[in-house]
């Protein structure tokens, strides 16, 4: 019978060569293979079967001895490391038998990859969705590999890496963590095994950050893990999401705060880069709010202000929140303020306002600010509508007639707007959150006062409590 078995003799160990092909090279007339992997079938081989090398790097050569051989009627076993339909001879073999037009039979029987020998000896890396990439341009040129590389970083894949390096290939695997860290954190989870289920073992486990690529050599296996992977007691694991799902259908939540939650955690494996937890609380808040991503390069926030507002609000120094238009104070979450005991107002509905503001020549959001820091002048003061509002808080902060706990400054517009946050800059003792530029409105503006009345709940990333 004219065939070609081609087998994977995994990563290099006999104890992950499977029962099937070992059953294979038993009944082989002749091996074909790289001379190195002999050595881990030999005390299968029948007596009188033939090894056939080629030598490295003369993997046509080798399919073309398979081929001569099987066609004179002999088994005949191609063994490749690994799997040998992962960048091993099956592939090959199954062309050369359409370029041939042969009738020879082809059978592939799985081995276990180095990629999955790597996997076990380092945790649970590859629990959830999986890309493999080989950095060898031999026969796919660089820029398809680099449009691979990124698509697999973009796309949140665990990434697997074969031929990371060589002494004519030094500087790809640098590429490809410059890749890495511009779509995911700098603390995601690095693992790399040199000679898998060889005597020669070696397993290292650290993060895209801290990860030297000089330490890896062509024999290495690298697993990259996605946003949801960690390190436990020097093991990688990437949640399948059993638990995540458990605790959500056996907890109180309600469903408008899971869909939040859930929103949140995608937003957070979205963004460019790493914040301190203060600042991307209210990142978290913004970019929910608006779906714009554009937040993550024009919110601005003082160091630790977010922070500090809420300890006020803790300690109870902080009382009022002033807002400069109805839209604003209507989108604080009342549950949180009935929960802390804030009061959030709006004086533009005031019979006051309108006398003011004629008598005066000013905008009624003017008006209101003006009667607000005369009754409350340590509130804090959010706007999401109106600069002239904004600016009038200024105006009375350097006049000394204001002294407010915080300033949410988010105006909206095409007038002023830019010139009004610009003024808030310079009160270096009030704690700030801005959003730059002419982005903003009341929507922005209530949800930054929510970040800071919620901050207790940051650090579980769990919003929504008050939903």
């Amino acid at each position: 019978m004219k065939k070609i078995i081609v087998a994977g003799i995994g990563p290099g160990s006999r104890e992950d060569i499977t029962p099937a092909v070992v059953d294979a090279i038993r009944e082989a007339d002749v091996v074909v293979g790289y001379k190195y992997y002999f050595q881990f079938v030999e005390q299968y081989l029948k007596p009188g079967c033939e090894c056939i090398d080629t030598g490295m790097k003369k993997e046509r050569e080798r399919a073309e001895q398979a081929f001569l051989l099987a066609e004179q009627e002999k088994c005949v076993v191609v063994i490749s490391s690994g799997d040998a339909g992962i960048y091993g001879m099956a592939p090959l073999i199954y062309e050369m038998k359409r370029e041939r037009q042969s009738d020879v039979e082809i059978e592939t029987l799985p081995g276990i990859s180095a990629f999955q020998k790597a996997a076990s000896l380092l945790g649970a890396p590859v629990g959830h969705d999986l890309c493999i990439i080989s950095l060898s341009d031999l026969m796919t040129p660089w820029e398809v590999i680099e449009r691979r590389i990124k698509a697999a970083a973009t796309g949140d894949f665990v990434t697997a890496i074969y031929n990371p390096k060589s002494h004519g290939r030094y500087w790809q695997l640098y590429r490809l963590i410059e890749l890495f860290l511009q779509e995911r954190s700098a603390e995601t989870p690095v693992g790399y095994v040199r000679q898998a289920g060889r005597e020669e073992q070696e397993i290292k486990v650290t993060t895209l950050a801290a990860f030297d690529p000089e330490d890896v050599d062509m024999f290495t296996v690298i697993l990259i893990g996605n946003s949801q992977s960690y390190i436990s007691e020097g093991k990688i694991i990437t949640p399948r999401g059993y638990y995540t799902h458990t605790e959500s259908q056996s907890s109180t939540e309600k469903p408008g705060q899971q869909i939040m939650m859930e929103s949140f955690r995608t937003i957070k494996n979205e963004l460019k880069r790493d914040y301190p937890l203060d600042h991307l609380w209210a990142l978290l808040h913004a970019i929910h709010t608006t779906a714009d991503f554009d937040m993550e390069n024009i919110l601005y926030t003082d160091e630790g202000a977010v922070e500090a507002l809420y300890n006020k609000v803790k300690n109870g120094t902080l009382k009022t929140i002033v807002t400069d238009v109805t839209m604003v104070t209507s989108g604080i979450r009342k549950g949180a303020l009935q929960r802390l005991g804030i009061d959030a107002k709006c004086y533009l509905d005031d019979a006051r306002v309108a006398e003011l503001a004629s008598a005066n020549n000013i905008t009624r959001t003017q008006a209101g600010i003006r009667l607000a820091v005369e009754e409350h002048p340590d509130a804090l003061f959010a706007f999401g509508n109106a600069p002239t509002a904004l600016m009038e808080l200024c105006d009375l902060v350097r006049k000394g007639k204001a002294h407010p706990a915080g300033i949410i400054a988010a105006p909206v517009g095409f007038v002023h707007v830019r010139e009004s946050k610009h003024m808030v800059k310079p009160f270096r003792n009030i704690p700030k959150i801005i959003v730059e530029g002419r982005k903003g409105g009341s929507n922005l503006a209530a949800t930054l006062c929510n970040a800071i009345l919620t901050f207790d709940d940051a650090e579980q990333l769990k919003p929504g409590r008050d939903l």
